[in-house]
């Protein structure tokens, strides 16, 4: 069989590209690691709940183009993402709004919340913060920054606050409206059903054929040599042998569980805020759906160290690694009908939407030279 193109992994940046080139009449072989197809957007049913295998997802854009594309794949519900802290027992709205405000200080104007954190901010005597902890603090002062930030960071990234560059949190979701939609988005839900069935559809021409269980790097040789042009979305250090040295990622580990009740938590996502609970949040899969089962499908989430074969999820994008980063996207742009992509190949924290938008991208620009 003679294949234009082979994409590495089919996830949602290797299926999109691998849809486009089929539409254009290209054939695609599309080979993946994993035992199924989508990546970490796999869903799968557990008791009749679409369960997300690997975090919540919830999809989010501004683009009608982005939205457009995806819904020809999907119907979406109405699901808005709503997700609340919980700080010892404490229950606070997230993101920050007058809801939390209230709860922390009894403040009930926008004026009275506008005017306490100002007053923290100016406590804090922090004029050119230096890291993490310094700007969260110079941004929504202590209060929320020892109760909603600090605990959840650290666990999250496993460094103290005041190790961690400013840059990560440089922006703080802040509102001063009764609003608890975590997003500012125009458009947002979840697609009815899972998000598997999108990649199903991604992949469902006559033109791509799936190899799932496949390492690219058993037979790297022998796919470089093969095939006219690779679409690669895998770790990108692994591609030229760590050369440059290992990049960093943060970890996950997940816990699932089945629940003989109907309703757990009362929310799709509740984050864990303080330093002593283990995990940073426990997913309820059925609220994503407004789910009416008998029985219920918690996840709990622990963020972990990784080490070299664990599964990458957030690349750790401080200098250090920004700089090795640099050095592999050099070598990347200098190898021949390879294209690197994803959140692995370009080494970049993507949401859904811009994963899509940057497959369509790189889609136009190879399809249409």
């Amino acid at each position: 069989m003679t294949y234009d193109y082979l994409v590495v992994g089919a996830g949602l940046f290797g299926s999109t590209f691998a849809h486009e080139a089929a539409k254009k009449g290209k054939r695609v072989k599309v080979i993946d690691k994993r035992n199924h197809i989508a990546g970490n957007i796999y869903t799968e049913k557990v008791e009749g709940i679409n369960v997300h295998k690997y975090g919540a997802h919830i999809f989010h854009t501004n683009s009608k183009k982005i939205w457009d594309y995806v819904n020809q794949f999907a119907e979406f519900n109405r699901y808005t993402n709503s997700p609340v802290a919980n700080y010892l027992g404490e229950i606070y709205n997230m993101p920050f709004n007058m809801n939390t405000f209230n709860k922390l200080w009894g403040v009930v104007t926008p004026e009275e919340a506008k005017a306490k954190i100002e007053e923290q901010k100016k406590a804090s005597h922090i004029i050119q913060p230096k890291n993490l902890e310094e700007q969260a603090i110079a941004l929504i002062g202590i209060d929320i920054y020892q109760k909603l930030v600090k605990g959840y960071t650290e666990k999250q990234w496993g460094r103290k606050a005041s190790e961690l560059p400013a840059f990560i949190i440089k922006r703080l979701p802040v509102r001063f409206t009764y609003d608890n939609n975590y997003f500012n988005d125009r458009y947002q839900g979840i697609p009815i059903g899972g998000y598997t069935q999108i990649v199903e559809k991604m992949l469902a021409s006559p033109l791509i054929d799936v190899e799932l269980s496949t390492d690219f790097f058993e037979n790297k040789s022998y796919y470089l040599n093969h095939f006219p042009k690779i679409i690669y979305t895998g770790i990108i250090d692994q591609f030229f042998e760590y050369q440059y040295g290992l990049l960093e990622y943060r970890s996950l580990k997940f816990e699932t569980s089945i629940l003989n009740k109907e309703n757990f938590q009362g929310n799709a996502v509740v984050n864990y805020t303080d330093a002593e609970t283990p995990y940073t949040r426990i997913i309820e899969h059925k609220h994503f759906e407004f789910g009416t089962q008998p029985k219920t499908v918690i996840t709990k989430e622990y963020p972990k160290a990784w080490e070299k074969g664990d599964e990458p999820y957030y690349p750790l994008n401080d200098k250090k690694n920004s700089d090795v980063f640099s050095k592999y996207r050099r070598l990347a742009e200098q190898t021949p009908n390879v294209i690197f992509g994803g959140r692995l190949g370009m080494y970049k924290y993507y949401d859904m939407h811009q994963v899509i938008g940057a497959a369509l991208s790189i889609a136009e620009k190879e399809l249409n030279s």
